[in-house]
């Protein structure tokens, strides 16, 4: 493993071993101990309590972040004519149908979120090993296969993201910017962690919430408590 660097180190320092955060303390600190030059995103990792393999203890769904993620997102719409320029007149970025489907399948992936009509769903489908790994596969769960693509992605835009398991039952998102002020931080976290909550499966046992950790790019991260 190679060794941490200077500044990292003394990051790390500054983070009281063996000590649970509380969501304010730890959206104040990820601020303070952050020492890249430019504006880090804020990642937040999630360790639940649930069996992946079990198909009912899967945990997926979107929330609303109060104050974006900080990111401009690009979105990219599959779908065909009248509602291809509906996906235009709302802000889409790239728009398409068959042609778009051939393009990704080819290796085009210069987008941050897919939206798609129900209709071209067949066709995109295809894309499950190309969409699928990188959590850009449309989906009716979380909004993204509908008629209504304006919503969408206005939805997309204005900071709802999605939230899934990974095979290790770990869930990890994008929540802010260091630039952000504490307290947007703090609300981004609260919504997200009251969300997973929320989407608890009834057959989960035990411990929910097993580690809870809160990270800045190139930062040590900061152990949260929250749930049971």
């Amino acid at each position: 493993m190679s060794k941490r660097g200077k500044k990292y180190r003394e990051a790390a320092q500054k983070i009281e071993q063996g000590r649970l955060y509380t969501v304010a303390e730890a959206a104040a600190l990820v601020k303070k101990i952050s020492y890249s030059k430019f504006n880090a995103s804020v990642d937040l990792h999630v360790q639940l309590g649930v069996d992946p393999r079990n198909a009912d203890q899967q945990v997926r769904g979107t929330v609303m972040l109060p104050h974006g993620t900080g990111k401009t997102k690009r979105v990219a719409v599959f779908a065909r004519d009248e509602r291809a320029a509906e996906a235009r007149e709302a802000g889409a970025d790239i728009v398409g149908g068959d042609d778009l489907v051939e393009k990704v399948r080819e290796g085009f992936l210069e987008f941050d979120a897919c939206v798609s009509t129900p209709d071209m769903m067949r066709e995109v489908g295809k894309l499950g090993k190309v969409l699928g790994p990188r959590g850009l596969m449309p989906n009716p769960k979380a909004g993204t296969v509908t008629n209504d693509l304006a919503a969408a992605i206005e939805a997309v835009k204005g900071g709802q993201v999605e939230y899934r398991l990974d095979r290790t039952a770990v869930i990890h998102m994008c929540i802010g910017k260091v630039g952000f002020t504490a307290q947007q931080i703090a609300d981004n976290l609260n919504s997200i962690l009251e969300a997973l909550w929320k989407a608890k499966p009834a057959s989960a046992k035990g411990k929910y919430f097993k580690n809870v950790t809160v990270v800045a790019t190139m930062s040590p991260g900061i152990p949260i408590t929250y749930g049971v």
